[in-house]
């Protein structure tokens, strides 16, 4: 709470009405989550009592910056709604990320102890394994709106105007208790020794990097995600206090992943076949897993199937692995080769056995 307070003092003595109203509600929220309804109350009727309340709220979700040239937002703000629970990640990733919420929690005791810690974290890895999602569990575990950057509208034409575009994103952030979003991290955070970059796009780094240290020395909260890690400034990783690799599902992650989507659905599918299809969808993302899971599913209930079935999983996986460009032949051949029976086959097509030999032929 007393990070409230800070912001809340520093508000004042900025003379910006809106961050006072915007961490006093956050201080009013971890008070009544703390038990103590009483100071909850007290401050949100003072709050209410001002005519400049509400409209702080409205600039809180609605006031965005933009940039000049596009007049296009340059981020959104939104209030997550994704459970930890909810998410599916190998033990390391999950403790890792626990590490850093536990960090962010317990900062005030941290630095009464004497380590004041950067509340900041780089999320890097292939696309589709969930970086995006995991920094809104995050927020979602800490109460706060997540402001994501927007990266496409963030980089202007007139590349002076990106560094401005930079200055009014830190500045919003800063007066907001929220997480800071950057996603597509390395859009603008590349390497300055890149021969290809432009001078322009080199000041670009120095500015970011300048408000990136204003912004944590501020004791903000900033995560950033890349799928191009190679790409980052070597002056970048130092800015982040926690760097956590989020890679493709293994086994057991695969196997959790499509157990936790099947159970939406009726289903017949025993463990052993589930472990046969996360052995098949070795090397994919966790996204391009869930989608075939999905498809799967929605499609079996089209044709108005009783229960989801192994057949209807295989036949979604091959049907995405070659992007809908495959024979009739080589389809049954693949089906009959992970295990489903020349029967099975013949009832799914609505062909006779016979048919089915001939193809397997």
């Amino acid at each position: 709470m007393y990070t409230e307070i800070a912001k809340i003092i520093e508000g004042g003595l900025q003379k910006d009405p809106s961050k006072v109203m915007s961490y006093a509600e956050l201080l009013a929220q971890k008070c009544e989550k703390s038990g103590d309804t009483k100071l909850a109350t007290k401050i949100r009727k003072i709050l209410s009592g001002d005519k400049e309340y509400k409209f702080a709220i409205k600039e809180h979700f609605f006031n965005l910056p933009v940039d000049n040239e596009t007049r296009l937002s340059i981020a959104d703000l939104i209030v997550p709604e994704i459970n930890s629970n909810d998410l599916v990640f190998n033990i390391s990733v999950r403790e890792a990320v626990n590490d850093f919420v536990e960090m962010i929690t317990h900062k005030e005791v941290l630095a009464d102890a004497g380590f004041n810690m950067s509340c900041s974290l780089l999320l890097y890895g292939p696309p589709g394994c969930g970086k995006t999602s995991l920094a809104q569990s995050i927020a979602k575990q800490l109460d706060l709106p997540i402001l994501i950057a927007r990266l496409d509208s963030m980089i202007s034409s007139l590349l002076g105007n990106t560094s401005k575009n930079l200055r009014k994103l830190f500045e919003y952030a800063n007066t907001k208790p929220c997480i800071l979003f950057l996603d597509e991290f390395d859009a603008i955070a590349k390497n300055r020794k890149d021969q290809n970059e432009q001078g322009e796009l080199k000041r670009v780094i120095n500015s970011l990097l300048q408000n990136i240290d204003e912004y944590l020395e501020a004791g903000n909260i900033l995560i950033a995600a890349t799928n191009h890690e190679e790409l980052l400034d070597d002056a970048i990783w130092r800015r982040f206090e926690k760097i956590i690799s989020v890679d493709k599902p293994g086994s057991n992650e695969a196997i959790s992943l499509i157990t936790s989507v099947i159970e939406k659905s009726k289903n017949e599918l025993s463990t052993s076949e589930i472990e046969k299809i996360a052995a098949i969808c070795e090397g994919l993302s966790y996204s391009e897993i869930k989608k075939i899971i999905t498809s799967s599913i929605t499609k079996s209930i089209i044709k108005d199937k009783e229960h989801l079935q192994y057949i209807d999983v295989i036949y979604g996986y091959y049907q995405y692995a070659h992007f809908n460009d495959y024979s009739e032949e080589a389809l049954v051949k693949y089906l009959s080769e992970n295990g489903i029976s020349q029967k099975d086959i013949s009832e799914f097509f609505n062909i006779s056995v016979r048919q089915v030999r001939n193809k397997l032929k």
